[in-house]
């Protein structure tokens, strides 16, 4: 177009924007990707610095780490008239600050006659960290600490089907408590680890029991990889569920435990065959043997190192048997049994300080037995809506129980305080919480789920210590209950003594009650017919 075409305009002046237009559309996609990508991004590490401070301000040209040069010019700070004038001058005040300070007592108390107040308890448990499994979901299947009060942790992941077949990773984790990021070591066994258990006198050994029967043992100094394993063919028949370290002179031996119904010992130094095993097979007689074939699935195991030969087995029946190692018959093998829950017993542990009384967990309940009353238990907790997973002592306090929950939540039973409800019930997950283990100082408790996530709880105070008087309050409590179930079985006892002489004592007796009830029968037996055939007749009536 030629310019003489372009119509003239007056000169206009007028704001521009030179970014790019969007449309509301955009803007909201944008928006979302960016959302997207944040939800998306990889979890922030963040690391800890600081700086020590120790020396004052010099000059730029003072070098502090030089004596000599700092010594030189002290030396020449000193003596300036002005320094003179203005330690004179602070003198007279601090002099004066420090005769007032010799001649007041700073801490006197002037309220020591009144007596203190003790402190309104406020029990309470809530989650302080997060350790999640690398990659798979499985569920925990075991948590072990560290011993002498260590930081790590030990889990165990497994899945396991009817099938007992191997769909995902075979990893356990060791984690650092302070580092939930990732795990501190990686533990890697040829078949998914159902239990992993430190030992008590060596941080650096661990025992794990595996998915096809075999157990082994690892050195975290030497990695991931086990130092020892069992030959198949001495192995469990079934999943090892159970493994546990005994007393012993050098602390390198073990016993484990699995649903084919035998406890195998084993050497850590020598893993070519178990140095002892026990069917756990009850029988009536000391002349009858036990069989392999009528062995009861073990489901878990417990073992007390002040008791170095006695043991108790957890059934998937229900029972709770007490095991004596150094029996010479199957009686004495098995001296003890227990008829605890309606199905498998998910814990079994004793009380860490009053040894006769142990908790068991199973069904919907869990109870406190003594080995004095094997009727029944002692103490019991409500049946629950939902099903108890796990349940164990806290070690400092001996009066408080904890248990897991399949609703994901954490309920602490204190015997002193309250035996009708828990005492302080945390919702940690939604997903049923599987396994729990407290630490040995009281305050802290490990809970596995079923997606491998283990949560990190911190108790409050007051269920982490204990008072000079709890042991002699729940001494008292355990007996009065021992003393009232034990009146209850004697009671019973003679009931059936009774029962059983009024039934077996007088012939003549039994021949009068069948007379009677033949008597009863033919009378009912008339007025139902009478009853019929007035039904009838009346029926005819009415038809006519």
């Amino acid at each position: 177009m030629s310019e003489s075409k372009i119509p003239a305009q007056c000169p206009s002046t007028g704001l521009i924007q030179s970014g790019k237009n969007e449309a509301k559309h955009n803007v909201k996609k944008s928006t979302k990707t960016v959302l997207k990508l944040v939800l998306m991004s990889d979890r922030a590490e963040y690391t800890s610095s600081g700086i020590n401070h120790v020396e004052g301000g010099w000059p730029k040209d003072i070098n502090m780490n030089d004596p000599e040069a700092v010594q030189r010019y002290r030396r020449k700070i000193e003596k300036d008239d002005a320094y003179i004038h203005a330690v004179m001058h602070l003198g007279h005040g601090m002099e004066h600050n420090i005769l007032q300070n010799n001649a007041i007592d700073m801490f006197e108390s002037y309220y020591s006659d009144v007596p203190e107040i003790p402190p309104v308890e406020k029990s309470s448990c809530h989650t302080v960290n997060v350790y999640r499994e690398p990659g798979a979901r499985r569920p925990v299947r075991s948590l072990s600490w560290q011993a002498d009060g260590g930081a790590r942790f030990a889990a165990a992941h497994a899945d396991v089907e009817l099938m007992r077949s191997c769909r995902s990773s075979q990893f356990s984790y060791i984690w650092d408590i302070e580092n939930a990021n990732a795990p501190e070591l990686v533990i890697k066994p040829p078949q998914p680890l159902l239990d992993l258990q430190y030992n008590p006198r060596d941080q650096h050994i661990l025992v794990g029991g595996m998915m096809n029967g075999q157990v082994g043992w690892w050195d975290v100094r030497k990695g991931g990889d086990p130092a020892g394993l069992c030959l198949p063919h001495v192995a469990h028949r079934d999943i090892v569920r159970n493994v546990l370290f005994i007393n012993s002179k050098i602390g390198a031996e073990f016993f484990s435990s699995s649903p084919d119904g035998v406890v195998k010992w084993w050497d850590t130094r020598n893993m070519s065959e178990p140095t002892d095993s026990m069917i756990i097979d009850i029988v009536k007689s000391a002349t009858d043997t036990q069989n392999i074939d009528n062995a009861i699935g073990i489901s878990a195991l417990e073992y007390e190192p002040t008791i170095p030969t006695r043991f108790m087995v957890g059934t998937e029946t229900g029972l709770v048997i007490g095991g004596n190692r150094k029996g010479k018959n199957p009686l004495e093998k098995l001296p003890s049994k227990y008829e605890a829950h309606l199905g498998p017993v998910y814990a079994l542990q004793r009380n860490p300080t009053f040894l006769k009384n142990f908790l068991t967990v199973g069904d919907w309940t869990a109870r406190v037995w003594s080995e004095d009353c094997r009727e029944s238990s002692i103490l019991w907790t409500y049946s629950h809506r939902t099903k108890l997973t796990d349940g164990a002592w806290n070690p400092i306090r001996f009066s408080l129980m904890l248990v897991t929950q399949w609703d994901g939540c954490l309920s602490c039973w204190d015997l002193l305080r309250r035996r009708s409800a828990p005492i302080v019930t945390a919702q940690l997950c939604d997903e049923p919480l599987l396994r729990l283990r407290p630490h040995e100082g009281g305050l802290l408790v490990a809970c596995g789920s079923s997606k491998g996530t283990v949560y990190l709880a911190e108790l409050s105070q007051n269920l982490g210590t204990a008072d000079k008087n709890d042991k002699q309050l729940l001494t008292h409590i355990f007996d009065r209950e021992n003393k009232r179930e034990r009146i209850l079985e004697a009671r019973m006892r003679e009931l059936k003594l009774k029962m059983r002489q009024d039934r077996d004592g007088g012939p003549q007796n039994q021949e009068n009650d069948a007379s009677t009830n033949d008597r009863d029968l033919e009378e009912a037996t008339a007025e139902y017919v009478q009853t019929i055939s007035d039904l009838q007749a009346q029926q005819k009536s009415q038809s006519n």
